[in-house]
């Protein structure tokens, strides 16, 4: 009976674990826009009424890169270009990158200007270390007006729908938040706003399958070369570049992973098949790298 019981209690915690509500938002009323020399559309310095300065990330808007310092930063901006199919978008490849940095540019200016008075920020405090260069925390962010931010951005055509969503104010899905930025994003694709002004429509399916096939690639280079036998990741503290190191797991299901692991921490391998877009061939191939220990 002891023995029962104790597996019994351990399958209970186990289960209250899995359906830890999410941290709370926590709201930061009349903050104020750091102006800073690496700032973009969708990650910038706050201020806070109390004086306490964060760099944000928002959730679910993803703005052109305009400040390229590595190669990471480059096939970032390669795959931007790919999703709006503006890669030839001028005769030289160097004018049409350049057209491509100067709309994260405008981003970053719109973000800027929307953010001139105090707004307001909703955040959980989590962690969106991407790169490694900055430390930053995933936010909503409200604009004086009552306005959602990155819903701006997206609206413009000046961002993607893209990255990390989770719940929102007043109780928001992060399903229904992704759904509505997506709405935006078609009416924006539609009237031929921002970025969408230069997509070539016909070579867009072109583009975005050559972005698929080197996605591929990737995970295959950094499957093969990056973790050693016995080389272990925890999913439930990883980063998104330490997450691409798993084998078939690339930036968009990296952040799918960070996603569902704000919901529910995972507690055993299995437990990725609630992500959307993980399946059990593609969880045997990265299995064995998995290591857990207590969110």
């Amino acid at each position: 009976m002891p023995i029962i019981a104790g597996i019994t209690f351990f399958l209970v915690c186990l289960l209250h674990v899995s359906a830890a509500p999410p941290k709370p938002l926590v709201l930061l009323r009349n903050c104020s826009f750091v102006p800073t020399a690496w700032a973009d559309g969708d990650s910038f310095r706050i201020k806070t009424a109390a004086g306490e300065e964060h760099t944000i990330r928002l959730y679910g808007a993803d703005c052109m890169e305009w400040h390229i310092g590595d190669d990471t930063d480059a096939r970032r901006l390669r795959a931007q270009r790919r999703y709006f199919g503006i890669t030839e978008a001028a005769p030289k490849a160097a004018d049409a990158i350049a057209m491509a940095k100067s709309f994260g540019k405008q981003a970053a200016g719109t973000t800027a200007a929307l953010l001139a008075k105090p707004f307001t920020v909703h955040t959980r405090f989590r962690n969106a270390l991407g790169d490694g260069k900055y430390l930053r925390i995933y936010a909503f962010v409200e604009t004086a007006d009552g306005a959602d931010l990155a819903a701006g951005l997206v609206k413009r055509g000046l961002a993607r729908v893209f990255g990390v969503y989770d719940e929102g104010p007043e109780e928001r899905s992060a399903a229904a938040y992704q759904k509505t930025l997506v709405d935006l994003e078609l009416q924006a694709a539609k009237r031929g706003l921002g970025i969408w002004s230069k997509t070539n429509w016909d070579k867009l399916p072109v583009e975005r399958e050559a972005q698929r096939k080197d996605d591929d690639e990737a995970n295959l280079a950094i499957g093969n070369n990056k973790l050693k036998p016995g080389d272990k990741i925890n999913p439930n503290e990883a980063a998104r570049d330490e997450l691409m190191k798993l084998p078939g797991i690339g930036e968009e299901m990296a952040n799918r992973i960070i996603e569902a692991r704000e919901g529910a921490p995972f507690g055993r391998p299995d437990d990725l098949l609630r992500v959307p877009g993980i399946k059990l061939k593609t969880l045997d191939k990265f299995r064995n790298h998995l290591g857990f220990k207590a969110p």
